[in-house]
């Protein structure tokens, strides 16, 4: 099969990891070391900054200016939560055609899935030369045909850490504390609080994810059970856990909730689930007299130092991936493992 020559853009989208610059740099690198891809630019904003041609060249930057940026947390271009249609990824074709754009690298979750999607097909109705590969980002690890997902293990890291840490101060000073951590519709960010049990009674005491139900009278009778055995209760709440009829608790928190641009409820970090469980629980409980509720909203994306080496090698290592599919094998698509 012929060789596509041409320009290259990679952008960022949606909620910033830890590790999403490596996916970057894994790009760059990798793009550099290509005879087909000529200027490598870095799209401002996402697809925002593709729609306006707000680009910055990155293909010469220097082994140790991208290793600075590797090691960095959180977007280096910046990043938008624009989720594009058709008539939006015409704009940005446009701009691709006239730039020369043959090689899209867009690293981020669900929605960038569905912008190279949109812009491979754009591309083949008018017969254009258009690699768009998708590079995976999430701390949730919600995506689906990936493993895995980059971002995931350094918030996971981040979570048993922080309630390794609650442990210690639950201990000291006895009494039921509630942490809601992230997640949305799964439950991958909060089961992750079990590596912090180091001994038999450590906690989160009770884990529970929005895969399964949770009913406010059995979470109470569950607090009060280890209260009484252990004299204290831990516990880790997903955002998104739902009642037997599939309603939100973060939904009943409040009769209006705002949504997000994507129409979704919003749930991180405005702290009314842990303060509804607190609330009814000391309604049914009120002899339990310590209760605290704190909610992990965006402290895990971007925390600094808490980062899994393993993590960080498979962001950059789907970096360099999507441009071996986009060019040795003339593929589209995501990029569903590293390695």
């Amino acid at each position: 099969m012929a060789k596509i020559k041409g320009n290259a853009v990679v952008g960022q989208s949606g909620g910033p990891t830890v590790v999403i610059n490596q996916s970057l740099v894994g790009v760059v690198k990798a793009g550099q070391e290509r005879d087909e891809i000529g200027k490598i630019y870095g799209a401002r904003n996402g697809v925002r900054g593709m729609k306006e041609e707000n680009f910055i060249e990155l293909q010469d930057l220097r082994a140790e200016q991208l290793e600075a940026v590797a090691n960095t947390p959180s977007s280096a271009l910046g990043s938008t939560r624009d989720k594009p249609d058709e008539e939006y990824c015409k704009e940005i074709f446009e701009v691709f055609r006239r730039n020369e754009i043959h090689y899209f690298f867009y690293i981020g979750g669900n929605d960038s899935a569905s912008t190279a999607y949109i812009l491979n097909n754009l591309s083949e109705k008018v017969g254009y030369d258009l690699r768009a590969i998708h590079i995976p980002k999430t701390i949730d690890n919600d995506l689906p045909v990936t493993d895995h997902c980059p971002g995931y293990g350094s918030a996971a890291k981040f979570v048993a850490l922080a309630l390794m840490g609650d442990n210690l101060d639950n201990t000291a000073i006895p009494g039921v504390k509630i942490d809601v951590i992230m997640g949305r519709h799964t439950g991958w960010l909060t089961a992750a609080g079990v590596l912090a049990r180091q001994e038999a009674d450590d906690g989160p005491h009770l884990i529970y994810v929005p895969e399964v139900a949770m009913e406010m009278s059995q979470f109470i009778e569950d607090v009060e059970r280890v209260y009484k055995a252990q004299g204290r209760c831990l516990v880790a709440v997903s955002e998104g856990i739902a009642d037997g009829e599939g309603e939100l608790w973060a939904k009943k928190a409040q009769a209006v909730m705002e949504e997000d641009a994507h129409g979704n409820v919003t749930l991180s970090g405005t702290g009314l689930l842990a303060d509804l469980l607190i609330s009814e629980l000391r309604r049914a409980k009120p002899e339990i007299k310590r209760m605290r509720g704190d909610t992990f909203g965006y402290l895990q994306r971007c925390f600094p130092t808490v980062v899994s080496q393993i993590d960080a090698q498979e962001a950059y290592t789907v970096g360099q991936e999507a441009v071996r599919y986009a060019t040795d094998w003339a593929m589209d698509g995501s990029v569903p493992f590293a390695g």
